[in-house]
């Protein structure tokens, strides 16, 4: 199976990371990088449209929450009051850590929330192993 990934973050150094992991696995389709919510739910539009595999709805979502324009919070509650992309699986990656923010992610229907490591070892590992399990254990819908 090819998966789609759409990772919506604002700050390139941080989706270059994020990709860099997610290109080494065989079977990822395409990813998509959304700079700001905005952008990730014109996406998400577009790809109801679009028959092209490069807009295909993506299988997982990355999500920052502090973004411009739209934030990660705004933007995830839309997804999951979207009746086609409620399904979607979301991973809040960000750099807070304060208890409402976990909160408040998990609230809105978010499905892991994982704060950002601040050294490049161990926001890589974190991505090999977040990869592991949303690709390789989790049954995601299609």
């Amino acid at each position: 199976k090819n998966f789609n990934i759409v990772i919506a973050e604002d700050d390139e150094d941080d989706y270059l990371l994020i990709s860099e992991a997610f290109n080494k696995i065989d079977n990822i389709g395409c990813i998509h990088w959304a700079k700001d919510g905005e952008e990730l739910l014109n996406y998400l539009d577009n790809c109801e449209k679009s028959d092209k595999a490069q807009e295909k709805k993506p299988n997982l979502i990355i999500l920052d929450f502090n973004m411009p324009k739209k934030d990660g919070r705004e933007t995830l509650e839309e997804i999951k009051n979207h009746p086609k992309h409620k399904t979607i699986p979301i991973i809040v990656l960000t750099t807070s850590q304060a208890n409402s923010d976990i909160e408040q992610a998990y609230q809105l229907g978010a499905n892991s929330f994982i704060q950002k490591p601040f050294k490049y070892v161990d926001f890589k590992s974190t991505m090999e192993t977040l990869l592991k399990y949303w690709l390789n254990i989790v049954k995601l819908p299609s």
